[in-house]
């Protein structure tokens, strides 16, 4: 309901204040005014927006629409709820349609050239003068002429270039149309740097955490609700209201090339994980809240992917037409759902439950027994329709993995095209398919064309009325989350507040401190850890083959040491030679034989298919899976995906050799590995070779040193099992955890899920108990 009211401007705002009490104060912090309501929300504007100040029994509100009245969507008196559905009827399809957009990877500044690049007045950065935190003339594209509000934001020069270029496009869109702010979001960005060095009292560019599968290792949820509360105030500062993550996908296939980004395997330990990571991110408190645990502080969490996509044939990934197909020969595909539905849709916080989910890429194989469709998920009417939103009642954003809606170009590309199952529909069709089974937002399309011609699509089936209302109740659920969070009332940060915040020596010391608890000393023979301080070590090189990454993008090869030389001198003395050394510290990769796909295989007459091997020798598959249990592509004239009697050969072979000579060169003196773990690791191709074995999980190199200079004791537990041989791999399924048979190591301990060592030996305590034979089944 409309009100009439007092229409000001900013000339006469200062008036007004002053019949207002404290309400209506402004103040001009950089390029925009900060208005104060005593015991009411702050608000924020651009005068370049030409957005007016309107007040009402005594309290300011912004005039988004600049009619002159107080609309429901404007009152931040009312709820979430209430202003998304008045602003929903106000809009038009086009800019419906703008809304369900979400852009693809935005860096800031735009690069000058690849997948990610952008212009500045036609320029490249470097030579369009511009300023870092300037638009794109991309994004001033997809802005006004796309009505896109959804923006992924990837790498930032700074927290100030990123506050800057916040404010830059906030005042854009305030000024257009019905005022909807940005919704900026972003992948996970708290991860380490390796060689960076910690120094207590120093802050950073951003705080520094382990990665998702080091904070499972703590076994301590809440070390993660920690890192969310700290994540989400600096995503906020950043501009950023909404965090592609938690993955929660249960990695019950040790192959999958994003087991590192998970909680893990253990169905109970990944569903505790993803509700306090989710309460962090998502929980504002004190001055900080508006209402029901959201405020200033809060951000929304898109948790992904539904229905978990850890169950790939082979351990092979989606993002890759070879990867499509999620099978289930365990028929586990209920505990896949455990950590949304006991997890992040059933949180401790008054949020209640997360606010966003993410379909995967994955044809969910032979689960569909209604509609019999193998299609993608977002495709599905049964994994979206029949289960998200009927069985299980979740009324959030559901929004598309990146690129689906595009056409596949070969089956070995990165980026490309995703209509897993539907390729032979137009991409309209493609957009059509998945609004109708209840998805609101597609990620990574910047064009509303397409769907603008979806709903014209629907309009021929169901009349105008019916799509009308349909794409009402996406627009609610989009702009609910960003009424929450408060980015209507004041979305503008101040950039020198940024710069001082993000990164600041607390939250650098929580980080630091989580990768301390983060580390799992899996072998300590003889009491080789703690190492002395001051003594000679020696450190060997580390070979890097030419390659390309996951982009395409040719790298050259390297040797180098794959430590910082720095930091290790303050605790040791380094040298060349092994025959000088006290001991020999390796720090190596876990294997990497690539994703189960060989174009050279592929050229000379074979499928392509070829087995994801966890060692770093050459490994020929025996006696697997034959026929596979999914297949078929337009780009493949065979179904059988097999790779039985194929070989794989690991990348990073040479690590293997960094282990098996430097203990021969060491001559019996201890040898100590550091093995960064991105995959479960075949370990008995060096774990005799070697006197004690830390794996970690992503953190700096001072962390390890750390620990084994004995500043810090391990206390951190396996979140996933190590397999004694690549044999056990290939017979466990694909979707069920802790299936395998487990590394038993030449001191007797047996590397499964909860194992690590502290000092006094084997770790028992409240977590083993909680968390080594718990059973979590679906109500």
């Amino acid at each position: 309901m409309k009100k009439q009211i007092l229409y000001l401007t900013a000339l006469n705002l200062l008036i007004a204040s002053l019949a207002l009490g404290q309400n209506g104060t402004q103040t001009k912090p950089t390029n925009w005014i900060k208005v104060t309501n005593k015991g009411g929300q702050t608000l924020g504007y651009a005068p370049s927006s030409g957005v007016k100040i309107l007040t009402d029994k005594g309290f300011a509100f912004k005039d988004l629409n600049k009619n002159g009245q107080l609309d429901t969507y404007e009152d931040w008196r009312l709820s979430a709820e209430v202003r998304a559905k008045d602003l929903a009827s106000k809009m038009t399809i086009d800019q419906i349609a703008g809304l369900m957009l979400y852009s693809r990877h935005q860096p800031i500044p735009a690069a000058g050239g690849g997948p990610f690049a952008g212009t500045y007045s036609g320029k490249v950065f470097a030579r369009s003068g511009a300023k870092v935190g300037d638009l794109s003339d991309q994004q001033r594209q997809f802005l006004t002429k796309d009505n896109l509000r959804h923006v992924l934001i990837t790498s930032v020069e700074s927290p100030q270039a990123a506050a800057e270029w916040n404010n830059n496009a906030q005042a854009l869109v305030e000024g257009l149309g019905l005022g909807i702010p940005v919704n900026s979001s972003s992948d996970p960005r708290h991860g380490t740097r390796a060689e960076a060095e910690f120094n207590a009292g120093n802050g950073g560019s951003i705080s520094m955490w382990p990665g998702p599968l080091g904070l499972a290792a703590t076994f301590n949820p809440e070390v993660v609700r920690r890192f969310g509360q700290i994540a989400a105030t600096e995503y906020r500062l950043l501009g950023i209201a909404t965090a592609l993550s938690p993955q929660i996908d249960l990695a019950t296939d040790p192959r999958w090339n994003r087991v590192s980004g998970t909680f893990g395997e253990d169905p109970k330990l990944a569903t505790d994980m993803a509700r306090a990571y989710v309460d962090g991110f998502q929980t504002s408190t004190g001055a900080n809240e508006i209402t029901g645990g959201w405020g200033y502080h809060s951000v929304n969490a898109m948790v992904k992917h539904w229905p978990g996509g850890g169950t790939g044939e082979g351990g092979r990934d989606a993002h890759y037409g070879y990867g499509k197909y999620a099978v289930y020969p365990g028929k586990n595909f209920q505990t896949h759902l455990l950590p949304f539905l006991e997890g992040a849709f059933k949180l401790s916080g008054k949020t209640g439950m997360a606010s966003a989910v993410m379909p995967y890429y994955t044809i969910s194989y032979g689960q569909d027994k209604t509609y019999r469709e193998n299609v993608g998920n977002s495709y599905s009417k049964y994994i979206i329709h029949d289960l998200l939103r009927t069985k299980y009642k979740y009324d959030g954003v559901v929004c598309t993995d990146w690129g689906i809606t595009g056409d596949e170009r070969a089956v070995d590309i990165f980026l490309t095209g995703k209509s897993w199952g539907v390729e032979k529909l137009t991409v309209a069709q493609r957009h059509y398919k998945i609004l109708m089974n209840g998805v609101d937002q597609f990620g990574g399309n910047n064009e509303s064309e397409p769907i603008l011609e979806a709903y014209q699509l629907g309009v021929k089936e169901h009349g105008e009325a019916a799509m009308r209302t349909r794409f009402e109740q996406s627009a609610g659920r989009l702009l609910k989350n960003i009424f929450r969070v408060g980015l209507f009332e004041n979305p503008y940060l101040d950039p020198q507040v940024s710069q001082q915040v993000v990164g600041s020596a607390d939250f650098m010391k929580a980080g630091y401190q989580a990768q301390l608890e983060s580390v799992v000393m899996l072998k300590n023979k003889a009491k080789a850890l703690p190492l002395t301080k001051g003594k000679t070590v020696y450190i060997p090189k580390q070979f890097t083959p030419a390659g390309r990454n996951f982009l395409g993008i040719e790298f050259p090869e390297k040797l180098e040491y794959p430590v910082n030389l720095t930091i290790v001198k303050k605790y040791f003395t380094v040298t060349d030679n092994p025959a000088e050394a006290d001991y020999a510290l390796v720090f190596m990769r876990s294997p990497d034989s690539g994703g189960g796909y060989s174009i050279t295989d592929a050229k000379a007459g074979g499928t392509g298919y070829v087995p994801v091997s966890l060692q770093y020798g050459d490994y020929t598959a025996q006696g697997t899976r034959d026929p596979s249990m999914a297949g078929g592509d337009p780009f493949e004239k065979f179904t059988n995906r097999t790779y039985n009697g194929k070989t794989a050969r690991t990348i990073n072979q040479a690590d293997l050799g960094m282990v098996t000579d430097t203990y021969a060169q060491m001559k019996g003196k201890p040898v100590i590995v550091a093995l960064n773990v991105a995959n479960p690791t075949v370990v008995g191709e060096f774990e005799q070779e070697s006197n004690a074995i830390l794996a970690h999980f992503g953190v700096q190199d001072q962390a390890l040193l750390d620990i084994l200079t004995g500043a810090h004791e391990p206390s951190a537990l396996l979140p996933v099992q190590f397999p004694a041989s690549m044999r056990t791999v290939e017979t466990q399924a694909e979707d069920v955890s802790r299936d395998m048979t487990s590394y038993r190591d030449s001191e007797g301990h047996v590397y499964d899920f909860g194992f690590g060592l502290n000092w006094k030996g084997v770790i028992q305590d409240a977590r083993t108990a909680t968390y080594k034979q718990a059973v979590l089944n679906l109500k």
